[in-house]
């Protein structure tokens, strides 16, 4: 592997640990009788452009993390008044999860509907830019109806996340 994949590759991962323990304080509530935290290191951002790669499923019990992360850094942005962008790319294994009930079903094999529509619906509606890759799309037979309303979709994941990271954007890989 080249020298600077490696030192992309680590930054990214560097990134996801700050960003998770970073989202996580912020919604942490503080419990009767244990003693206090003391911030070292106090990070409050003036400007973020952040793209999470959904590229797999991570899950805490049934909880996706990266939708749970970007919840969390919405919300700590918009409490710090910070400026700027969320943006979720799915695709790969992770495309499932911005289907439609009907959609969903058929590709999971389920009559549940979709577990994570409640999230995705309201990620967007806070703001948060939803994707989806049209490379993923065509592997599944999906197409735009097949998704949740307000999802986007972009030409392909990996040349949108090269794109974006182009732009400035930092790269959560959860």
């Amino acid at each position: 592997m080249n020298k600077i994949l490696k030192f992309l590759l680590r930054g990214m991962m560097v990134a996801s640990v700050c960003l998770s323990v970073h989202a996580v304080a912020a919604d942490a509530k503080p419990v009767a009788g244990e003693g206090q935290i003391t911030i070292d290191v106090p990070v409050t951002l003036k400007a973020a452009n952040v793209v999470f790669n959904m590229d797999h499923i991570a899950l805490n019990g049934d909880l996706p993390i990266g939708m749970k992360y970007m919840e969390l850094l919405h919300k700590k942005m918009k409490a710090d008044k910070t400026t700027g962008n969320i943006i979720g790319i799915f695709h790969g294994p992770a495309a499932y999860m911005t289907l439609n009930d009907q959609a969903y079903n058929a590709n999971r094999k389920v009559t549940t509907g979709n577990p994570y529509k409640g999230m995705v619906e309201s990620l967007i509606a806070s703001g948060v830019q939803i994707e989806e890759c049209a490379v993923s799309m065509k592997g599944n037979n999906w197409t735009n109806k097949d998704l949740l309303p307000g999802v986007k979709v972009n030409t392909g994941a990996i040349g949108r996340l090269i794109q974006l990271t182009q732009e400035g954007y930092v790269q959560i890989q959860p």
